[in-house]
């Protein structure tokens, strides 16, 4: 990378290559389509591509190339969860996220920062103690922190915010962060460098279902036909699958972020309150990024609200009080489908060639190595891994819950 960049510089033509190719003509049918061009999307086709060798695949994005929640994301990358089963699964999509730069050649701006959350009761110290617990067991790096280790850790933060002193931490040291759009990008040009096609513009309007199979992909382009159809859409979740004929157990709410004005760094880890409902990162050119808990009601909207944004800055100002200067940059909204127990749905749905990846809520860019590695698998084999086994639709009828109500970054 290094020699192709100065390579680049001394050149007196300085030539641009097209990276991702322009969006071709639809086939009459493809082995795989893949319905949403955000990372999710992208990663599947790449694995099909690079690990299984389907290639005869088509991404069909209403949009642009990681244009919806991928771009709407505050690229937080973490393990700390409560299940067995999740933490699992997040532990090894971080693994992937730490060599994916490599692997896809292209710079991710990766970065391990790692992640505190905040204590401001007993109760939810006992909380943090089972989450450490939990993934310590399972060979993640995990620990609890008194006032002074965080002091340390965090010597900025304000430990005696008035009526809500923070009494401990979950310190998460491998949590870390990427750049959204970059993951996206990657991922897409080297699926498209094995003969994926990425359709951008192209809008599912409907699914043709006959003998329990989708049997044609309706486009604003034109139709398709497809072996295997998935759905890809954070946000968008139970409408398309809808088309499909299908009731998904997802809500969708509205999720709102912001950034500030650069500074000069002084804060490395991401620090959460569950408390406050807020959390708090510095990107690498100096910006703040805050988020928080999402509306407390149904929409399909990624508008952003005042309100929201004197909640998200009141909390940051408690744990930072010094910030109070600091001018928003810029502000907006993602939209989450959260399922009853706040993990997602993965793998098959009732229909034979219709599968399923929906349902991640607030964590969809950090599982986006591991949702395309083991959904391409398990179209590819025609067998569910065992890594995403409980992650199945069918849970909501046996009551096998993943609950992670409680895992979150800021609550929900």
């Amino acid at each position: 990378m290094v020699l192709a960049l100065l390579k680049y510089g001394l050149s007196r033509r300085y030539p641009v290559r097209e990276e991702i190719p322009r969006t071709p003509d639809l086939k009459n049918h493809y082995d795989v389509v893949i319905i949403g061009g955000g990372g999710h999307g992208v990663s599947l086709a790449y694995h099909l591509a690079t690990k299984h060798g389907i290639t005869n695949i088509a991404i069909l994005e209403k949009g642009y190339l990681g244009g919806g929640n991928t771009a709407r994301n505050t690229t937080v990358i973490r393990s700390n969860y409560i299940t067995s089963q999740s933490i699992k699964f997040y532990a090894a999509s971080m693994r992937l996220y730490e060599s994916l730069a490599n692997e896809l050649d292209y710079n991710l701006m990766y970065s391990r920062r790692g992640q505190l959350t905040l204590s401001h009761s007993d109760g939810v110290s006992r909380a943090l103690r089972l989450r450490a617990d939990s993934g310590t067991f399972l060979g993640e790096r995990n620990e609890i922190l008194d006032r002074q280790q965080i002091k340390e850790l965090v010597p900025s933060l304000n430990l005696d915010i008035e009526g809500r002193p923070i009494l401990k931490g979950l310190w998460h040291p491998d949590a870390a962060t990427a750049r959204h759009d970059a993951v996206a990008w990657g991922y897409a040009i080297r699926a498209c460098d094995r003969g994926v096609e990425l359709h951008q513009k192209t809008q599912v309007t409907g699914l043709t279902v006959d003998r329990n199979k989708v049997t044609e992909v309706q486009t604003n382009r034109g139709n398709v036909s497809a072996g295997a159809v998935v759905q890809c859409v954070a946000g968008h979740s139970s409408v398309v699958a809808a088309m499909a004929g299908l009731r998904l157990p997802i809500r969708s709410f509205p999720l709102q972020a912001m950034v500030t004005h650069p500074v000069k760094p002084f804060l490395n880890p991401m620090v959460s309150s569950t408390a406050l409902h807020c959390y708090i990162s510095q990107s690498a050119r100096g910006e703040l990024v805050i988020g928080g808990g999402s509306d407390p009601y149904e929409l399909y909207n990624t508008r952003s609200t005042l309100d929201m944004k004197e909640s998200l800055a009141a909390s940051a100002l408690e744990m930072f009080p010094f910030i109070g200067d600091l001018k928003i940059l810029r502000q907006w909204a993602g939209i989450t489908d959260m399922t009853p127990d706040y993990s997602p749905v993965m793998g098959r749905s009732p229909l034979d060639n219709y599968w399923l990846d929906a349902g991640w809520g607030t964590w969809g860019f950090k599982s986006t190595p591991a949702s395309g590695f083991y959904l391409a698998q398990a179209m590819a084999e025609d067998r569910v891994p065992e890594m995403i086994q409980p992650f199945r639709l069918d849970r909501f009828d046996t009551f096998d819950l993943v609950n992670e109500m409680g895992a979150t970054a800021a609550s929900h």
